[in-house]
């Protein structure tokens, strides 16, 4: 795995720390311990897999979907950094 720098240089994890474990455990199949180390996977996962499908096949409301995807994804990652940082601060 990749060492994340601003935790190396700061010492305190980033909005991306525990994203490649919580691949690694979507690929062995498990797919709780993946949302525990990560809850944004699913998010992320829904909005690639949504990205893939609209590059070939075009919706009528894509702009939408993919803005709201994009929204999920983003306020999952930032709620879930600002609750493990409270969690190691007190």
């Amino acid at each position: 795995m990749l060492p994340c720098l601003n935790k190396k240089i700061f010492g305190v994890d980033c909005l991306g720390c525990g994203m490649q474990r919580s691949i690694s455990l979507l690929f062995k199949g498990d797919f709780v311990a993946a949302f525990y180390m990560y809850p944004a996977i699913y998010p992320l996962l829904l909005l690639l897999i949504f990205l893939g499908f609209n590059f070939f096949i075009k919706f009528k409301y894509d702009r939408l979907i993919r803005m709201s995807l994009m929204a999920t994804a983003i306020l999952t990652i930032i709620i879930s950094y600002v609750i493990k940082m409270k969690i190691i601060f007190n």
